[in-house]
């Protein structure tokens, strides 16, 4: 029993919500490999770490040996999810569906084993079920108990339009669940809705119950905001080591704690371990470098991550560059901030024009790179050390 609870902890860390541990615990002692499942729509096929916490869970499960079922949906790529959006979303064609999914396919095996990995695509038994078959599953769900959920219940109650194809998603991704008789689905807290269909569909067709296993939405650099490229706030896996690198080391110490939950392979005591260290007069610093070498190895090589860590000594610890600085956050209502508005709102520079001036001069770095152009717009949702001359530092977030 003590082997059974080691496994659920460990299979279950980071985890937002297990439905239901009672049955999961079921599941693991029945000694068999279980069917997990996941599915990705191949709508951005450019990932980011955000994206990834549901594919280490997925490698956490096969390193325990159990059976992965990637699946990318070609079919509901096509209808388009409506979670959390306000407003009917465009479907993809079949070819733009087909070309993000051979890209998903080329970056996921950075972290799954590919001999060990299923990849299922749904088109494949929704085209055999056929108008009719998809009438009759239609015929298994209520309006009511769709408009439950809270992004059709929001849309309904202030008069936007919800398509009828957009109440046959969670209705296929449920399906998916009947097909593959998965026994673990995970998905996003956002999904969650989707994962509990795809349990009473089972239900209605004399299937065992899947666990629904949801994974919380990473925050990204600026420790506020999930993780999304539209802010500028990701972390991307096919960034340069160099690039990475620095990312991870502009992580706030606190956001740190979650991102080894959620991205790092080290078991929970180690990482344990490294929370007492702290608490005992540890530097974080020297533990977002174990974390970044781990992930840059992980998207690339040791040798990238060696470099990687040794270019960023380089430029900043042998820069000067003091182990404490100011920590600020600015506010934004565009998509970005001038340079030079961002140094003086920092406190880094008197004014908009002694900015303009050190810049000039090239006297303003950020991140270590010299900035040269004085029209420059920080993202919104971007994180970095801005340095003015040799002495004036600061770590500046800019949020929304």
């Amino acid at each position: 029993m003590d082997h059974i609870v080691d496994t659920m902890n460990e299979l279950g860390r980071g985890a937002e919500e297990i439905l239901v541990e009672a049955e999961f615990v079921a599941k693991l002692k029945k000694g068999r490999p279980l069917r997990i499942k996941a599915g990705f729509d191949p709508t951005a096929p450019d990932l980011h770490l955000g994206h990834t916490v549901l594919i280490n869970k997925m490698r956490q499960f096969q390193e325990a040996g159990h059976h992965i079922l990637f699946l990318i949906g070609d079919f509901t790529g096509m209808i388009g999810d409506p979670t959390g959006k306000s407003a009917t979303r465009p479907p993809l064609t079949a070819e733009q569906v087909q070309q993000n999914a051979l890209t998903y396919q080329e970056q996921i095996f950075k972290i799954l084993d590919r001999e060990k990995t299923e990849i299922v695509f749904n088109s494949t038994w929704m085209s055999q079920l056929g108008s009719a078959g998809l009438i009759q599953l239609a015929a298994k769900h209520t309006v009511a108990r769709m408009l439950e959920r809270d992004d059709f219940n929001k849309r309904y109650k202030s008069g936007q339009a919800i398509a009828i194809h957009e109440f046959l998603y969670p209705l296929v991704q449920g399906y998916d669940s009947v097909a593959l008789k998965a026994d673990v689905e995970l998905g996003g807290t956002d999904q969650k809705f989707n994962l509990l269909v795809g349990r009473e569909l089972q239900r209605q067709y004399g299937q065992e119950q899947q666990v629904v296993m949801t994974m919380p939405l990473l925050e990204g650099l600026d420790g506020v905001n999930k993780m999304s490229k539209s802010l500028g706030n990701y972390i991307g896996i096919t960034d340069a080591p160099n690039d990475m690198f620095g990312k991870i080391m502009s992580v706030s110490d606190e956001l740190m704690w979650r991102y080894f939950e959620l991205l790092s392979f080290r078991p929970l005591t180690e990482i344990k371990q490294f929370k007492q260290d702290v608490t005992q007069g540890a530097n974080p610093r020297d533990l977002k470098f174990l974390l970044a070498e781990e992930l840059i190895e992980r998207f690339h090589n040791r040798a990238a991550a060696v470099g990687a860590r040794e270019d960023f000594i380089t430029r900043f610890q042998k820069g000067a560059m003091p182990d404490e600085m100011p920590e600020i956050t600015l506010v934004t209502d565009g998509d970005g901030m001038p340079i030079a508005s961002l140094l003086k709102e920092s406190g880094l520079v008197g004014s908009t024009s002694d900015a303009m001036r050190m810049i000039q001069q090239g006297a303003v770095k950020i991140d270590g790179e010299k900035v040269e152009d004085r029209s420059l717009l920080i993202k919104k949702g971007s994180v970095a050390v801005f340095q003015v001359g040799k002495r004036k530092f600061a770590k500046v977030s800019l949020n929304g």
